[in-house]
C-alpha cells in the first residue's frame, strides 16, 4: 500500500506540474475578446466591440477542450507506466488533474492580456480596440481534466488491465482439487 500511495503522490504531482503547459497553451490559443474604451462624463467606460460576438464563450471552450485533451493523454500515460491501476492512482490522478487545471487558470490569467481594463483603454486610446483580460466563467471546465482523466484511466485498466483469476474455472467451493 505505500508504494501505490508513493506512487499515487508521484503521479499527482507531476500531472499537476504539466498544468503549466495548458496554462500557456490556453493563454496562446484563446479567443480574444474585443474592447473598445470611451469617456462618458469625464470617466472612462470600457465597452465590448461586438456585443454578438461568442469570443468569451470560445475563451471557456478552449480551455474545457484543452483540459479534457490533457485529461485523456495523462490518463494514458499513467496507464502505460503502471498497468495494474489502483484507487490511489486513480485518486492521485483526479486531483492532479484538478491542481493543474487551478494552475492553468491562474497562469493563463497572468500570460493573458492586461487586467486592468480602464487603465488599458486610457493607454491604447478613444475608440481603440483592444483585448479583454483571460476570464473564465465557467468554472465547472476546471473539473474537465480530472473527469476525463479518472474515466479514460478506469476505462483503460477495465478493458486492458490484468484480470483477477475466475473462481468457478478453478473447480467448486468445497470440491476437492485434483
Amino acid at each position: 500500500m505505500k508504494t501505490e500511495v508513493r506512487e499515487a503522490a508521484v503521479v499527482t504531482v507531476a500531472v499537476a506540474l504539466s498544468g503549466l503547459l495548458l496554462g500557456v497553451l490556453w493563454a496562446w490559443l484563446a479567443p480574444r475578446v474585443p474592447l473598445v474604451g470611451d469617456v462618458v462624463d469625464k470617466s472612462w467606460v470600457v465597452y465590448l466591440k461586438d456585443t454578438e460576438g461568442e469570443q468569451a464563450i470560445g475563451v471557456d471552450g478552449t480551455f474545457a477542450l484543452l483540459a479534457l485533451a490533457f485529461g485523456v493523454v495523462s490518463a494514458f500515460v499513467v496507464f502505460l507506466v503502471r498497468r495494474r491501476g489502483g484507487v490511489p492512482l486513480v485518486v492521485g490522478l483526479a486531483v492532479g488533474g484538478l491542481l493543474g487545471s487551478l494552475l492553468a487558470w491562474r497562469l493563463g490569467i497572468w500570460l493573458g492580456p492586461e487586467q486592468d481594463v480602464v487603465a488599458h483603454a486610457k493607454d491604447v486610446g478613444k475608440g481603440v480596440a483592444f483585448s479583454a483580460p483571460l476570464e473564465l466563467g465557467a468554472k465547472g471546465a476546471l473539473l474537465a481534466w480530472s473527469l476525463a482523466g479518472a474515466v479514460v484511466h478506469l476505462g483503460l485498466t477495465a478493458l486492458f488491465g490484468p484480470r483477477d483469476p475466475d473462481p468457478y474455472q478453478q473447480g467448486s467451493y468445497g470440491a476437492p482439487q485434483t
